[in-house]
């Protein structure tokens, strides 16, 4: 901004500040000065310095050296009175009206992000209701399969010791830790959304814990189908995080 506005630098910084809260702000104050609003003066030391110098290069008239000199650097001295408060009114009303509009787009695209991250929560919460309802027949899945493993090595083994090791073993692939700490996270990410605070960040940190559980799941699953359903839920958290990056 010019000059005699750097008084008010700090009070401009304070109310964008405020009023936008988070991002990366560029402003700027352009004015065309007019010579009504000026004084401007003829620097005479170092328009005299000019006309030496030129002299001792070439020989001319005082009058045609004179209109070269008066355009070298700093051959005229622009000053300006002090601010015009009235002016700096208009300018402050004009810097409240650009704030309001930000503030309105803003609002428009939240709401935007708003309806898509409720489409994807829902997506992603039907998506774990189907992982929940599969997991009884998943666990079947894998104690046949080991059931089936060891018939197939010919062994005759200790029914009792067997089931115990199965159970252990499966006890490794549950995932009823991780299916209740992903629906809280998932009520917990809405709940925050419907917050009339600014919870861009808190979202963000919800979404690397949704992230958690559902990769979890994933790597716990052993079986097809459910895998399935957690590739599609990564892809709809992936698509929320991408978007939250513009979330306030």
């Amino acid at each position: 901004m010019p000059s005699f506005y750097r008084e008010k630098e700090l009070n401009l910084r304070k109310l964008i500040a405020d009023k936008l809260e988070r991002g990366k702000i560029d402003f700027s104050i352009f004015v065309e000065i007019t010579g009504e609003e000026t004084s401007t003066q003829i620097n005479k030391p170092v328009v005299k310095e000019y006309l030496k110098q030129l002299k001792d290069i070439v020989d001319g008239d005082t009058t045609e050296l004179l209109k070269m000199a008066v355009r070298f650097p700093d051959a005229l001295s622009t000053e300006r009175e002090d601010i015009d408060e009235n002016e700096w009114k208009t300018i402050l009303n004009e810097i409240h009206a650009a704030l309001n509009h930000i503030t309105e787009y803003r609002l428009d695209e939240g709401r935007v992000l708003e309806a898509d991250f409720k489409n994807r929560i829902a997506t992603i919460e039907s998506l774990l209701e189907e992982v929940i309802a599969i997991d009884p027949e998943r666990i079947e899945a894998v104690r046949e399969r080991l059931r089936k493993g060891v018939e197939d090595l010919k062994e005759k083994v200790d029914e009792n010791r067997f089931e115990q090791e199965l159970v252990y073993y499966i006890e490794k692939y549950d995932i009823t830790e991780e299916k209740v700490r992903l629906k809280n996270h998932l009520e917990y990410f809405m709940s925050s959304l419907n917050s009339k605070d600014s919870n861009g960040k808190k979202l963000g940190f919800i979404g690397q814990e949704l992230g958690r559980e559902i990769n979890t799941i994933g790597s716990k699953s052993n079986y097809a189908p459910m895998q399935k359903l957690v590739v599609q839920m990564k892809d709809e958290l992936e698509k929320i995080k991408e978007q939250l990056l513009n979330v306030l």
